[in-house]
């Protein structure tokens, strides 16, 4: 979910594995391991070349695009295909993540060179997914995205067709996406169009309310608070550009990013505060998106018409001053609660947690997670739901806060050993 803006355990209850304890990961604190990531000497090491294809369908043949968005009409994802049969993942992007991106590249890279083709989903909250794939257009509901997702995924396999041939299904997705899989392994359960093999949930929330009140949280370490949004934004990307001139052979890519900290030594607050600015660029784009779909009133007025030379100048100042919990409480919750008045915060809030499902993830033998003791999207305690639910299913790493380990070598190995076990 966080690499370069997105364009930017102790372990819990005595569970100790054989993947955690070959583990090798160099930063203590999460803060510095969600910016930085991985460095190169600790990757894996991905050398296969995948034959990456970028596709684009309609999900809903009589929808009417708005103008604002005609770039948007049709459902982008892409896919890798081994040359004879194999199994297949599908991969889930984190928040704001699209299907191309370098978390989805990443797992696919590492899975094909083990053998499998993929397939990779953007997730619900990212642009193209809210305009051309989502029922509803407001993303973030559970079961919701889950039906969005699944959808999409039977229209790609058809669309597949011939061209491939299937041995397994699978099905990973990390973050956020983490999440959606363990609600679309659930409704595959019921409808049986996939019956995934294994399905593995890399860093999920546990409790999205609590995740995104924390995400939130971490733009209050914006000197000068968040008043001083813009300044603070801009002050990045002046910082990043000295970097870069500095080192010419460098990419805008993780290893930059690994750069610009070794350079400037940021403080946690200002690693926080970094954080939180991803993230409340994601919040941004997904709930301006889906204000314009639903045409709600919540960041433009309602009944207010965009059209695709339109200067979004105020609406993205708008948009960048909300964050997740706004969104939830101005505009998700009111949506909801419209088709069902009896329906509460606190009951919504609850609906959208992994404890929704709990008999269900303790049963469901072929679901496993990959999480981090110290991941930043966790409030204190929650880690222990995953041992105590997924038992020897789970494999918590003692340190690589939010997903900074996914591309650690012995995380990657016990991916590849999940599915293939």
């Amino acid at each position: 979910m966080f690499r370069w803006f997105q364009a930017l355990t102790l372990v819990t209850a005595g569970l100790v594995s054989a993947a955690a304890a070959a583990y090798d990961y160099p930063f203590d604190d999460p803060f510095v391991a969600t910016v930085v990531g991985t460095p190169v000497e600790y990757r894996a090491e991905l050398d296969v070349k995948v034959p990456l294809k970028r596709r684009s369908m309609k999900v809903f043949p009589g929808r009417k695009t708005p103008e604002l968005f005609f770039y948007d009409d049709k459902f982008r994802y892409s896919y890798a295909l081994q040359k004879g049969p194999a199994p297949l993942v599908f991969i889930i992007a984190g928040t704001g993540g699209s299907h191309d991106g370098r978390g989805v590249k990443w797992l696919g890279q590492a899975f094909y060179q083990a053998g499998f083709s993929y397939v990779g989903l953007s997730s619900p909250t990212y642009s193209n997914f809210i305009v051309s794939a989502s029922q509803s257009g407001v993303p973030g509901h559970a079961f919701e995205d889950a039906e969005d997702l699944y959808r999409v995924m039977e229209h790609i396999r058809d669309k597949l067709g011939k061209r491939i041939q299937v041995t397994d299904y699978f099905l990973t997705g990390y973050s956020l996406g983490a999440f959606n899989t363990a609600f679309v392994a659930r409704l595959d359960d019921q409808r049986h169009s996939f019956d995934f093999k294994r399905a593995l949930m890399i860093n999920p929330p546990m409790r999205l309310y609590s995740s995104i009140s924390l995400l939130d949280r971490m733009l209050e370490n914006i000197p000068g608070g968040e008043d001083n949004f813009g300044q603070f934004y801009q002050s990045l990307v002046d910082a990043f550009a000295k970097v870069y001139t500095r080192s010419d052979s460098l990419q805008f890519n993780e290893d930059f990013l690994y750069q610009a900290y070794e350079v400037f030594k940021p403080t946690r607050e200002l690693l926080a505060a970094l954080i939180g600015t991803s993230f409340r660029m994601s919040a941004a784009n997904m709930a301006f998106t889906s204000d314009v779909m639903t045409d709600f009133g919540y960041i433009k007025p309602a009944n207010v018409l965009l059209r695709k030379n339109t200067d979004l100048t105020q609406y993205n100042q708008v948009a960048m001053r909300l964050g997740f919990t706004d969104y939830f409480h101005a505009y998700f919750y009111p949506y909801f609660h419209t088709s069902d008045p009896k329906l509460s915060r606190g009951e919504l809030i609850e609906e959208m947690s992994l404890r929704t499902i709990e008999d269900y993830l303790r049963s469901a033998t072929k679901i496993y997670v990959i999480h981090n003791e110290d991941d930043l999207i966790l409030e204190p305690g929650e880690i222990d739901f995953f041992p105590e639910v997924f038992g020897d299913r789970a494999t918590i790493y003692p340190n690589g806060g939010h997903l900074g380990n996914m591309e650690q070598r012995d995380v990657v190995a016990h991916m590849i050993e999940v599915f293939r076990q």
